[in-house]
């Protein structure tokens, strides 16, 4: 009986937060793509098939950061339902304890949160980072994807052919993809040596290789390169440190960029807070059944539905205003990732165990 009974409660509540959570999806395409229109009203003829595609390639992981609310949302949702319908009442009737009934959404949640760490994640930041290649070269003769025009890429850069200024219009795929280049090269003494105007620069080993190139040098004719190349000692993960969008690296690449980051003595704390963040995941979507569970449980009996809703939302909302800050504290260096990512989660969950034993136990 007690198998049925949670093979029938796992798929109510894996119904309601599928429902919750492509609810969330749709909005977001929505807005995500009302806002690329704008944009590229101003940016010239774009074509709309652009536009829908990078709206489409953005939806995965816009709707990530959505996951725990489709939690909360679906699981109060579902035990309103089940209270509704009187199946809620019946169950506990029957003499089966709220542990035990609460057990299969906390075992959907948890199974949802591996799933969307280790197989959604990687899916969602492949298409992050594919669309930030075809933003950089849809938008990127007027914008930038880190910022307006006038926050234009610029650095200094050293090869074995000598020093160069860089200038880029907009950055894709971690840094390792400019678009819109201008590049001053300069020679081992400094002196002015050419000026490489390019649609777009790759970032390989040892070297960036500039297409569609326009070569100036001094008392010549500009010369066009299909491809041309340009010496440098940047190395992938400098680039990546401080242009990537940590939300284009899957979680199974996330142990390498840290790795190589240590080793270079580069700064890796964002990417360890993403990471630390991505191994909680599973709980933190426990929690959201729980705080779900204390202010739905008993609504049926004790009547002012609408309120105890408000509550547990208000409650959730909390918990993420408190989640948010301490990860903006592990950002800052003022306290390890790992205590920016698992405090919240370990400090609320104490705070609704204690909601729901008091309520169910006295």
């Amino acid at each position: 009986m007690f198998k049925i009974l949670n093979r029938y409660l796992s798929l109510k509540f894996i119904a309601a937060i599928l429902l919750v959570f492509l609810l969330f999806c749709f909005l977001i395409l929505l807005i995500d793509f009302i806002e690329l229109l704008r944009r590229s009203s101003k940016s010239g003829d774009i074509p709309l098939y652009k536009v829908l595609e990078i709206t489409l390639l953005r939806v995965p992981s816009f709707a990530e950061l959505t996951l725990p609310f489709a939690v909360l949302v679906g699981t109060i949702g579902a035990f309103l339902m089940l209270g509704r319908s009187s199946e809620l009442i019946i169950i506990r009737a029957s003499g089966v304890p709220v542990w035990h009934f609460i057990l299969p959404p906390l075992c959907v949640a948890f199974v949802l949160g591996l799933f969307s760490s280790f197989v959604y994640n990687p899916i969602a930041a492949a298409a992050k980072a594919e669309s930030e290649r075809v933003y950089a070269e849809v938008f990127g003769a007027s914008q930038s994807v880190l910022g307006s025009s006038k926050n234009q890429i610029w650095f200094r850069q050293d090869g074995s052919d000598g020093p160069s200024v860089m200038n880029a219009k907009a950055v894709a795929n971690h840094g390792h993809s400019l678009v819109g280049v201008t590049t001053l090269q300069y020679s081992k003494n400094n002196q002015f040596v050419e000026r490489i105007d390019a649609r777009r620069a790759d970032l390989e080993q040892a070297r960036w290789v500039l297409k569609d190139a326009w070569v100036s040098r001094l008392s010549q004719q500009p010369k066009f390169y299909k491809n041309y190349l340009l010496s440098t000692y940047l190395t992938p993960t400098q680039i990546s440190d401080s242009m990537g969008s940590v939300e284009s690296v899957s979680f199974w690449a996330l142990p390498n960029y840290i790795e190589i980051a240590n080793k270079a003595g580069l700064p890796a704390t964002r990417y360890k807070i993403q990471y630390q963040l991505l191994l909680s995941k599973p709980f933190l979507l426990a929690i959201m059944v729980l705080i779900a569970a204390t202010c739905a449980l008993r609504t049926f009996r004790l009547g002012r539905i609408q309120t105890m809703i408000i509550i547990g939302m208000c409650f959730g909302f909390g918990f993420f205003i408190f989640a948010e800050v301490s990860r903006q504290f592990g950002l800052a260096d003022k306290v390890v990732p790992e205590f920016a990512a698992w405090v919240p989660i370990f400090a609320w969950s104490l705070v609704v165990l204690t909601v729901l034993l008091y309520q169910e136990d006295g």
